[in-house]
């Protein structure tokens, strides 16, 4: 079958990668993609931008598309989905409504609370009074999110009530997240470790996927601004996430979602990623993203031995139920160590040269995504924050791990800095290392 795939990014890479190796996949359109994904086989870009629906549907009608995967949130959000099935085309990814779990974090607490799923308590504002007489009352620290999309970045943890006062002010001034920050999210804080985990929905069958941990601050022991991710590595580790805490995850959060979306009439398609807090064993639902993670799905399609291109066909036709039970996972761990651009996530340079990376082999078991590159005439140049994903899969995480930062010391990139404590914590008393 001939399939699109909407975004440009580490994540977009992995999927590209992913999707090419099926023997389903007849050729791969990557809008807009990279010069990367453009090397891979069987694989073409269009340099259709991935917020521009019109193109992007008018393409896939004369091209015959047979399925559309969707990487990105903000293309999701603005209701990509719902136009293309309008036009009959198969796509994996949620409606606008169903995007909404992201789209909007009032709208999941609120959905949350209708519904008795567990999450922190919470009060939504717009106004910045109310929320200040409310933030007074309550004991720190606090969690102050922007309602709407933030790449990432739309959430402060106050440490004082000074702190949570000026963070909800800079956010509902609109300086902090523009429009994004309209409307703020408080919301108590929660003391546990924290898992990314998967599942997928065809909009009536939901089935588990696998778990990942990543690292969000930019610099290592978890110091530094939040960043999109600096490094993820999956499964989760054995002492917070196994079978019986999955299972207990399925039937406390996601199921109960799933039915819940289903109530308010906008059944859900497509993957949907759980950030859960674990508390003293028990899962509590911190946020859904409603596509993978970047950089969580580089490792997970490291460890994904089933046929990603007639798995996501399937969801996308209402045809999950034949995959229970089904889909195969490598029980080694995985790991991503992100190569980010000095200065990020604030300014950053761009176009910096980076040597090395045509050295090192792609492997079924290593392969460096990207994420921001451009070609140069010999050698790759940046082009984002985020630029590489050196990920790796090995038979232990500790392998995993020393494979990829292995490959990382192959890479010169004087202007680039990545952590080096990516999967330390994965490391502390598990078996698997």
């Amino acid at each position: 079958m001939k399939i699109l795939l909407v975004g440009s990014g580490g994540r977009e890479h992995a999927l590209a990668w992913k999707l090419v190796q099926s023997d389903s996949c007849e050729h791969l359109y990557v809008a807009p993609g990279s010069d990367a994904i453009d090397m891979e086989p069987k694989a073409s870009c269009t340099n259709i931008p991935a917020d521009n629906l019109e193109e992007i549907i008018a393409f896939s009608v004369a091209e015959k598309i047979n399925l559309v995967v969707v990487g990105p949130e903000v293309p999701l959000v603005a209701g990509l989905a719902d136009v293309l099935r309008a036009q009959g085309i198969a796509v994996f990814g949620p409606s606008q409504k169903g995007a909404q779990l992201e789209g909007s974090k009032g709208f999941m607490k609120d959905l949350c609370k209708k519904y008795n799923i567990p999450t922190a308590a919470y009060e939504r504002f717009t106004d910045f009074e109310k929320a200040k007489a409310y933030i007074e009352k309550q004991s720190m620290p606090l969690v102050i999110k922007a309602d709407g999309l933030a790449a990432g970045k739309g959430v402060i943890i106050a440490q004082s009530h000074e702190e949570a006062i000026e963070a909800t002010q800079d956010m509902l001034s609109g300086n902090a997240f523009g429009e994004a920050g309209a409307e703020v999210v408080i919301e108590e804080f929660l003391e546990g470790e924290e898992v990314s985990f998967f599942a997928i929905a065809d909009g009536k069958t939901v089935l588990p996927l696998s778990s990942a941990q990543d690292h969000k601050r930019a610099y290592d022991n978890d110091e530094g601004p939040n960043t999109g991710g600096m490094g993820a590595y999956s499964p989760a580790r054995p002492q917070v996430w196994d079978e019986a805490k999955q299972k207990e995850a399925m039937e406390t959060v996601i199921l109960p979602t799933m039915r819940a979306m289903e109530e308010e009439d906008c059944a859900y398609t497509g993957v949907l990623y759980a950030g859960l807090m674990m508390v003293e064993g028990k899962p509590y639902l911190i946020e859904y993203n409603v596509r993978f993670g970047d950089p969580e799905c580089q490792p997970l399609m490291m460890r994904l031995e089933s046929d990603l291109a007639t798995l996501l066909y399937d969801a996308a036709t209402k045809n999950l139920e034949r995959w229970t039970d089904k889909i195969k996972w490598h029980p080694e761990g995985a790991i991503c160590v992100v190569m980010a651009a000095e200065g990020y996530p604030g300014s950053y340079p761009k176009r910096t040269p980076i040597e090395g990376v045509d050295l090192i082999e792609s492997t079924g078991t290593q392969k460096i995504f990207h994420a921001g590159t451009q070609r140069g005439n010999d050698n790759w140049l940046s082009s984002g924050g985020r630029v590489l994903g050196v990920t790796a899969l090995g038979s232990t995480v500790a392998e995993a791990r020393k494979t990829a930062y292995d490959m990382v010391a192959q890479i010169s990139w004087p202007k680039g800095f990545y952590r080096k404590d990516i999967g330390n914590r994965a490391l502390e008393n598990s078996k698997a290392a």
